[in-house]
């Protein structure tokens, strides 16, 4: 009798996965023109808030958007002279395709991700000691943990003279572009492949996701048209698996991408960003931020996120991908994860819903600083009558005003250079990155 029930159970699982894996569509690849679509009046949306998100991706130099619905394009806009078969960079976003490669290069047996990083990179890579650069690991690399000192003039450099030790590998984390560049080195030693053909082979031709990488200055940028990151979102909406076939069957690693994979910035995964952890940090800053890194996105939402809003995120829960490409949305760093909550919360105007992690009367999006840049005085607009707190951090995460409730700073101590005002409304806070003259 126990065992029939078993039977029975392992039977009712297996239906259901069926019939989940069914629901979630899958652009043909032998055809790549062809993407089923859903109309937003079908989904219950609220149709008259569409063009108030159009406007508000225009205004943020927007060329391309796309939200997916269960795989099914459900609103898809191109801005100016751009089209869905132009081309665009990915930025950073491509580090996340890169975790890919490397999981499917150690589940090939071409390197573990607990090697060092010098067995493919060459002994002396860095200009550290012997036993600190046998420390790090490819591990390392892609969690943001190498402890190399990314505060150089130019983090992305991948000279032995710019990859200098700071701290020992795994102690600290800080998103340092130099040695995440040299994962392709690795890559490729490793495979014996240059990366354009292993990407081809094990991703483009089973997917359609076509792009190629292109060497600028020191990074090693993916370009691709808008529709293809929008079917790598998909490929990870759904653990990897492209229409019923898997691409990656490490099931840990998979797990590992998209969740935790250090304590130090629990919304870091391997190379991935990821909402709704306890805390978060950002590029050029060793501070740690409570709360989640983008508070009107769905708890489960993780991202791919480049330079001048570069975007790929995702929601299970929700089964979204959306997708944004163009210019620089406004002044918000490397790394725009405001603009990241901003475009949630106008597309969450249009699902009709609140995906948001919590419902909150604070909306930081009128919120500015200026002049920008300054001299002596600066000012913060669109606080209302909110209770606030203001901190401005120097570029290395030091702490060199603080303030309550006060909308008018004097900075003429500061020493020219960049700055980070954060503004703290109740437990959402914003960061805007202004310069002192």
């Amino acid at each position: 009798m126990i065992k029939k029930l078993l039977f029975i159970l392992l039977v009712s699982l297996g239906i259901n996965k069926a019939l989940t894996a069914q629901n979630l569509y899958f652009p043909p690849v032998s055809n790549l023109a062809n993407w089923d679509t859903v109309s937003p009046e079908s989904l219950g949306w609220c149709l008259p808030n569409i063009d108030s998100l159009y406007g508000f991706l225009e205004q943020q130099n927007t060329k391309a958007f796309i939200v997916l619905k269960d795989g099914k394009i459900a609103l898809e806009k191109y801005f100016g002279t751009f089209t869905k078969d132009s081309i665009w960079y990915w930025a950073s976003a491509g580090k996340s395709l890169t975790s890919f490669l490397i999981a499917k290069a150690q589940e090939e047996g071409f390197l573990k991700i607990s090697d060092t990083s010098s067995k493919y990179l060459g002994v002396g890579w860095t200009d550290c000691t012997l036993q600190q650069e046998n420390k790090i690991s490819i591990l390392n690399q892609i969690t943001m943990t190498t402890g190399l000192d990314d505060g150089i003039t130019d983090n992305h450099c991948t000279d032995k003279s710019c990859l200098i030790f700071k701290a020992n590998a795994g102690t600290r984390w800080a998103y340092h572009n130099a040695p995440y560049t040299l994962l392709e080195k690795v890559i490729t030693t490793a495979t014996n492949k240059p990366i354009n053909t292993y990407t081809a082979s094990k991703l483009s031709l089973k997917t359609g996701i076509n792009g190629a990488w292109l060497t600028t200055g020191y990074d090693n940028v993916f370009y691709s048209k808008p529709r293809n990151m929008a079917r790598f979102g998909l490929l990870f909406q759904n653990n990897c698996v492209w229409n019923g076939e898997a691409l990656l069957n490490d099931a840990n690693y998979i797990n590992q991408m998209t969740n935790s994979s250090q304590n130090i910035n629990p919304s870091y995964g391997y190379l991935w960003w990821l909402n709704g952890k306890s805390s978060y940090m950002i590029p050029t800053l060793q501070n740690s931020f409570p709360g989640s890194l983008a508070p009107q996105a769905p708890a489960d939402m993780f991202a791919a996120i480049g330079k001048n809003g570069q975007i790929a995120s995702v929601s299970k829960s929700k089964g979204l991908v959306v997708v944004r490409m163009g210019d620089a949305p406004g002044n918000f760093g490397e790394v725009p994860t405001v603009f990241l909550n901003q475009m949630w919360q106008k597309l969450n105007a249009v699902i009709c819903n609140k995906t948001n992690l919590q419902n909150s009367e604070n909306d930081l999006d009128e919120i500015n600083v200026f002049p920008n840049p300054v001299n002596n005085q600066l000012n913060i607009s669109g606080l209302k009558n909110l209770a606030f707190s203001i901190e401005i951090y120097n570029a290395i995460g030091q702490v060199q005003i603080a303030f309550n409730e006060h909308n008018t700073i004097d900075v003429s101590a500061l020493t020219r250079g960049i700055y980070f005002a954060k503004i703290q409304v109740g437990n959402q806070s914003k960061f805007i990155k202004f310069s002192k003259e």
